[in-house]
């Protein structure tokens, strides 16, 4: 077995799911990470779990979206349901067959599909907040991520492979210091109350009072790299020009700009894709912000479309519409939760109770 698989798996297994024996454990991913995907699963089995695999065909998703009628966009399978509410561990693999396979499908199924997830949504937030379900998300390196961000797929190999620390000795214990240099930024930030967003085109303030800023360090996401928490609902107030281009359910939105009153979206404009903004704020709570974050990998330095890296691109914030991380505090609930991203290298400021603490995308701070 490829020995990168092999160490990619064992970091996910024992560092970020810190799986353990007896653990009912589901595997998700395309048929084209079968390297990674037959990692995991020995790994799972050798710590005692029980792994179970489920795979992705190539053109299914379209294939539901041209198809499925109104009642089968609703659907809840019960399968996915008692995934939610009974299994303790799950991941997702991404590995996708078609960067632009949903790009042209009609918004309103894709809202429709959301909404009706609604209900399981909120079991995965308030099961993974108790660490009930531990969860994960991380890339298998294909050709059409490659494609997507202007790679070969040696480079985006190396790519993720360094992104994730798996060129080094021991990537748990690389992971393990960036968690603990990361904690200090965390440990000043939870003393705080009140946040400012400053820089070009942005000028948002909202209160953290009573909400926990969460260390983002591969325990969720690998790779990782930021720390987030939910503002309190009703505190966002201001303006705010996202730099980089929003991507949803495989649709692009170029230049989005929002303003918030009172933690309510209250106007907002894009370049491009300004339809599916209108589509999306039409979902119950996607109009308040969940998350507030600061990325803060700066080994990630190319934008590549796909979220997972990007959030996570030191010199950057962003915010997530919709939905709330309940282990941060956060109550806001909805079937949507975006992250929007903006660059702060270029003169953005962050205060924290008045005072500067975060100047051209780098912390001031110890």
């Amino acid at each position: 077995m490829n020995t990168i698989y092999t160490k990619y798996a064992d970091l996910l297994v024992n560092y970020s799911l810190r799986l353990k024996k007896g653990d009912k454990f589901l595997i998700r991913g395309t048929y084209l990470s079968e390297d990674l995907l037959n990692a995991l699963y020995l790994a799972a089995l050798n710590v005692g779990a029980h792994p179970e695999l489920q795979i992705t065909l190539n053109g299914t998703n379209r294939l539901f979206y041209e198809n499925a009628s109104d009642d089968q966009l609703k659907y809840i399978s019960p399968l996915n349901k008692y995934v939610m509410d009974n299994y303790d561990a799950m991941i997702r693999v991404d590995a996708p067959f078609n960067m632009k396979e949903l790009q042209t499908i009609d918004p309103t199924k894709k809202q429709a599909v959301s909404i009706a997830s609604t209900e399981l949504t909120k079991t995965f937030f308030k099961r993974a907040a108790t660490d009930d379900l531990r969860w994960s998300l991380c890339v298998f390196p294909a050709d059409a991520a490659a494609q997507e961000c202007d790679f070969s797929l040696t480079e985006y190999q190396d790519f993720v492979y360094s992104a994730c620390f798996l060129n080094e000795d021991d990537p748990t214990a690389r992971w393990q210091k960036f968690h603990n240099d990361q904690q200090n930024i965390v440990d000043f930030l939870n003393t705080k109350s009140e946040i400012r967003y400053l820089g070009n085109d942005i000028d948002v303030t909202f209160s953290t009072a009573g909400r926990t800023w969460i260390n983002c360090s591969g325990q969720k996401n690998m790779p990782d790299g930021e720390i987030f928490t939910g503002p309190v609902e009703d505190s966002v107030n201001g303006k705010i020009r996202f730099s980089y281009p929003g991507f949803h359910m495989g649709q692009k939105v170029e230049d989005i700009q929002l303003e918030i009153k009172d933690g309510q979206v209250v106007a907002w404009s894009a370049a491009n894709g300004k339809e599916l903004l209108d589509q999306v704020f039409e979902i119950p709570g996607a109009r308040r912000f969940g998350e507030v974050a600061i990325g803060t990998n700066h080994g990630i330095k190319k934008f590549t479309k796909n979220m997972l890296f990007d959030e996570k691109i030191g010199g950057t914030i962003h915010m997530a519409i919709g939905a709330g991380i309940p282990e941060s505090g956060a109550k806001n609930e909805s079937a949507i939760h975006w992250d929007m991203l903006a660059d702060m290298t270029n003169g953005g400021e962050i205060y924290a109770d008045n005072e500067l603490i975060y100047k051209n995308g780098k912390f001031t701070i110890q």
